[in-house]
């Protein structure tokens, strides 16, 4: 039978798929603060492992949209390839700043997101 913390970990990428076939998010807005949240892990730690996940969930979610001819493969790269940068700057920061900050940042970010979808 399966444990407490391995059905959690199935429900969390259970919803973080759901997610991502919804609405193209799912990692930073769904798996990040359950693992914290739900599962104890670090904000550092929690970042790590959603960004594992988010390989095969973006991989399997390109492959079926791409089905559905809403991929835009050239666009993707424009936007993935010079995201490397961005993924640079962004980890040698995160390892810098204290936990408690990121975790600051983030909520802040996810309040503007929702405020920003709200007001449009």
């Amino acid at each position: 039978m399966a444990s407490a913390r391995t059905l959690k970990l199935a429900a969390t990428g259970t919803t973080a798929g759901l997610f991502s076939g919804l609405f193209g998010v799912g990692g930073g807005i769904v798996i990040v603060p359950l693992l914290v949240l739900w599962l104890g892990y670090g904000e550092r730690r929690a970042t790590g492992t959603s960004l594992a996940a988010i390989v095969v969930i973006s991989l399997m979610a390109t492959l079926l949209q791409g089905a559905y001819g809403n991929v835009e493969l050239g666009k993707g790269l424009l936007v993935g390839l010079p995201a490397v940068a961005g993924v640079l700057i962004g980890t040698t920061i995160q390892q810098r700043v204290r936990t408690e900050t990121i975790g600051l940042l983030f909520g802040l970010l996810m309040i503007a997101v929702a405020v920003d979808l709200v007001v449009r």
